[in-house]
């Protein structure tokens, strides 16, 4: 999938979706007609909507996890991520508009795919039913974004033209879920269990299993979130032995826990800023580990979340390192720079010959992620003790001790501080406190209003589309 993203013949995304609401209607559609010939048109056309993934995702650290209490942002103060982590984030800000326009993209590409394919000959688009799962779920995929960061969101099913984009409203929270919902369930049988080759990294049966059972977990639907997390349990995915090889770069990245991931590779024009954006701006910290530019200084652990681990734990060192400094090869502690932020993470640590060519992929979501949302839902659903052996599963590769006799509260929060120790910096940790109706209270002394759950919807959009009636401000924002 890396080397696929390098081939993407998009053509027929003739329109530019940067100026209008939803720019969705092709410039020509005699082009359009020619490029949706062949099977190998539609695959392109596919890899063109995952494409898209790989713009977004280096900034969606600064919705998931700057914005929460596990990190902050020690030094540069006037860019997206300071102002995500100080709640002043406002309707003309960049990234806000940006990250509108990149799943907007999404789903216009995958409209467009589903809806030239309809007519296609099976004999002829040999893959029909997969490309068809395919973007039905990156569809569904950009909209749960979308309504987690924004709330309601105009829904487009159908390629339009950019006069219809401008009278289609915003649509309630629970329209765009059953959009979701129904985009992923009707993707899944359709979907393979594994790929070879190229393809590695395209979505899979077990992806869309492992998302829709995130979604009914953002729902509050703990029937069917146990239900469907159930059934990846039985797919073959493993806990890795060791924890810290889930960032350990220099081995394979498709592995026993990898489901989803949104995917790089340095070299191949496919790269991402991760490591420098993440780093300490430090030459000496940079040339000890090979990487080239410097640090960005955009996200820095905190210290309530250096404190929750156990000094054994083996997720530890590579999710909040050395205070205030590294360990260098002769086990000695350098301290960074005085105007250096003090903390940092390794887990986006990896060679990078070229500036702003990194190769780590952004994990979307992994199945540590679903042994502790199965364990999540078995509880809810009153079933604890079975809860207590999924979520010990993760304790244990971790070297701390396990968990017996809890009450169904106390497994609730011990589940809850568990998925910070696990998964932090990988874009959870925002949408959790919002899940279990706790950012507020855990955020207000950042700066949090109690409106702020969800980001404003960019201005550019407000004044395109010049109607409050069918698009109007997230409250708080006016």
């Amino acid at each position: 999938m890396k080397k696929i993203y390098l081939f993407l013949f998009i053509t027929f995304l003739c329109t530019d979706c940067s100026d209008d609401f939803i720019n969705l209607e092709p410039q020509s559609t005699v082009i359009i007609d020619n490029l949706y010939t062949t099977d190998n048109d539609f695959n392109n056309a596919v890899v063109g909507v995952y494409a898209v993934l790989q713009t977004q995702f280096t900034q969606m650290y600064i919705f998931g996890d700057i914005r929460a209490d596990d990190a902050e942002v020690h030094v540069i103060k006037n860019n997206n991520h300071s102002e995500s982590d100080l709640f002043i984030m406002n309707s003309i800000n960049g990234l806000i508009n940006s990250t509108w326009q990149n799943f907007y993209n999404i789903i216009f590409r995958a409209n467009m795919v589903l809806d030239r394919i309809e007519a296609a000959d099976p004999s002829v688009v040999t893959n029909k039913n997969r490309y068809i799962a395919e973007a039905k779920f990156l569809r569904a995929f950009a909209y749960f974004n979308l309504v987690r960061i924004y709330g309601d969101v105009p829904l487009v099913t159908l390629p339009i033209s950019s006069v219809e984009a401008l009278e289609t409203p915003r649509s309630g929270t629970d329209a765009v879920y059953q959009l979701i919902i129904s985009d992923i369930a009707s993707a899944e049988p359709d979907l393979p269990t594994e790929y070879s080759g190229s393809s590695v990294g395209r979505v899979t049966r077990g992806a869309a299993k492992s998302i829709l059972g995130k979604i009914y977990l953002d729902r509050h639907d703990y029937v069917n979130a146990e239900s469907k997390l159930q059934e990846v349990t039985t797919m073959g995915y493993k806990l890795l032995d060791n924890y810290n090889d889930l960032f350990n770069y220099s081995l394979d990245e498709h592995h026993s826990e990898y489901i989803f991931d949104v995917e790089y590779a340095a070299g191949q024009n496919v790269a991402n800023s991760l490591t420098n954006d993440l780093l300490p701006n430090s030459a000496a910290f940079e040339a000890f580990y090979g990487i080239a530019g410097i640090g960005g200084e955009t996200l820095n652990p905190t210290e309530a979340l250096r404190s929750l681990f156990e000094e054994n734990d083996t997720r530890k060192d590579v999710t909040v390192a050395t205070f205030g400094g590294w360990i260098n090869g002769d086990g000695e502690f350098v301290a960074f720079p005085p105007a250096t932020g003090r903390s940092w993470t390794k887990k986006y640590i990896a060679p990078v010959a070229v500036s702003g060519q990194s190769p780590c992929n952004w994990k979307v979501t992994r199945y540590g992620d679903v042994v502790l949302m199965y364990a999540e839902a078995l509880n809810e659903n009153g079933k604890t003790s079975e809860a207590l052996t999924w979520l010990n599963m993760i304790r244990t590769r971790a070297g701390v001790s396990t968990y017996s006799d809890l009450s169904q509260e106390e497994t609730r929060e011990a589940i809850y501080t568990e998925r910070r120790l696990e998964l932090s910096f990988e874009g959870h940790r925002w949408f959790d406190l919002v899940r279990y109706g706790r950012a507020y209270d855990t955020m207000r002394e950042k700066g949090m209003a109690q409106y702020m759950t969800l980001f404003p919807v960019p201005w550019s959009q407000i004044q395109v589309v010049n109607d409050q009636a069918i698009f109007w401000q997230n409250e708080g924002y006016n």
